[in-house]
Formats: structure tokens, sequence, C-alpha cells
């Protein structure tokens, strides 16, 4: 079933005393994907200035702008029209040997070598090797995404930006962002490659029409098993026409969706708020 989805993402800036200037970039635009299609996107500044965007190497589409004069505050509203449909079938997948093959020759190195947030203690990979003995790709997925979610809870405010896996599963508590990167680095362990999709969630699967619900930025995977496919680790579900995906790319550092410097005192905290609206 399709389904239409009007989204409202605004990020608020408010600066401890007034920027001199401000440079920013930030990745807030649905991407056009096979089941799902960008009807309409725009990305608005307040102060009002210049836009013009890119498509970045990890194939995202990103905003760019200045603001050269002193501001107080800055406000960055990122509106879109959305179509999902729910995925296909998961594609036939190849064996473990031919994954490594495939991905020893071609980008698909780029997602099985860790990164500084998918890097974990080698007694974790050893864990996950032992969840997915015996399986195949998708199979191993599924466990690999239950033993985290097993160990790591879902709290918000649990962690910063900052935290490392290896500390969300200390913790034993996290966001979505920590239960993808441990997912991801796990992965990764066994040879999978994995990448960190960064996007939206519709929290109400059958929210009635035209009414807006309160909502957030998300996070989840894709792994590569004979093509790349969703996965939802902190839901334990496949991606499907409830996600709607803006970036993809190694982790959270290739997807952020604002980033930007700023000339002035240090402080200031952004505040964001994320609306959905189903309008089909």
């Amino acid at each position: 079933m399709a389904s239409r989805l009007r989204i409202r993402h605004v990020t608020r800036v408010a600066y401890a005393r007034p920027a001199a200037s401000s440079h920013n970039e930030v990745r807030m635009t649905p991407l056009t994907l096979p089941g799902q299609t960008t009807l309409d996107a725009r990305v608005t500044v307040t102060p009002a200035t210049a836009v013009w965007s890119y498509w970045d190497y990890w194939g995202t589409q990103v905003t760019g702008f200045d603001l050269l004069e002193p501001h107080e505050d800055l406000t960055i509203t990122a509106s879109s029209l959305v179509e999902t449909s729910a995925p296909g079938p998961l594609p036939e997948p190849p064996d473990w040997a031919e994954v490594a093959e495939r991905a020893r020759g071609s980008r698909l190195l780029e997602f099985v070598t860790g990164t500084s947030r998918t890097t974990v203690p080698k007694k974790l990979v050893k864990k996950a090797r032992e969840a997915a003995a015996g399986l195949g790709p998708h199979e191993a997925t599924v466990a690999v995404s239950g033993m985290v979610a097993d160990r790591v809870a879902y709290l918000p405010g649990a962690t910063s930006v900052n935290t490392s896996p290896a500390e969300a599963w200390a913790q034993r508590a996290g966001v979505c962002q920590d239960i993808t990167h441990l997912t991801i680095a796990l992965l990764r362990g066994l040879g999978l490659p994995a990448r960190y999709v960064s996007g939206y969630l519709h929290p109400e699967r059958e929210a009635e029409l035209h009414r807006p619900v309160a909502g957030q930025s998300h996070a989840w995977i894709e792994y590569w098993a004979g093509d790349w496919c969703g996965y939802d680790p902190t839901n334990r579900v496949r991606a499907d026409e409830s996600h709607v995906v803006v970036a993809r790319g190694r982790d959270y550092d290739d997807v952020t969706p604002h980033k930007g410097i700023y000339r002035g005192v240090p402080g200031g905290t952004p505040e964001v708020t994320v609306e959905f609206t189903r309008v089909a």
C-alpha cells in the first residue's frame, strides 16, 4: 500500500550572543528511490538568504547557505511531500564467499571498513559471529540486530551524539543512532556491507488523514545481500512505507542533518521539531 506523507522539519538555533556570521549545510531533502518518490521539497532559512544545493559523494542532496550579517538566531525549515510504498520481496542472497568477493572489488569495500563511529571490541564481534553462525545474510542481519536490541534499550536522552557504540553497549541504553551504529559495526565484523540511513519514521502507522503528528528524525541500516536491503534494528522490522530515506553513508558523520560553523561566542542549543501529516 502506498502512503503519502507531508513532513515539516524545523531546526532553531538561538545564539548566546549575536553571531557575526555563519556557514551551514543541511541534509533534510528526501531522496527519490525505488519505492519512494519526493513530490515536493524545499528548504527555507530565516534570516532570509540565498541557498544552493548539490549532491554529495554518497548521493545525498545537500543544501548550503551563508549568513554574512550579524544574527541572533537561525531557523531552518525543511518541508517535503513524499510518496512511499511497501518494499518488495527480499532478493535471493549470495553466499558469504560471494559477498566477500564483491566487497573486495567494488565500492562495497567502503561499507565493510570500520570507522571511528563503528568500531567495537573484538569480543562483541565474536558474539555477533556466534549469533549468526550458520545463517545467510538476511537471517544473520535479523539475528545480530536482535542481539543489539536485546542488550541496548531505546531510551531518548540516554546518550549524546558523541557516544561510542561500545559505551552504549556497556550502559545498556541508547537512541536509534547508537543501535544503528552498533548493528552496522557488528555486521561489518561478519564481512557484510552495511550503511547508515538517516531519515524519518512516521510514529503512527494508522494516523488519520490530515492530522499532524509530532515525531522526530530516525536512523536505521541498509545491508547488502545481492542488493541493498533496509532494516530498522531499533524497531526490529524491515524498513517499509513508514520510513522516509534522506541520506545514506558510512556512519552519522556522512549524513548529519545540520552542520555549521559560526563566528561568535560559544553557547546556544538547537531545538528541533518534526511534524508528519498523512495526506493520502
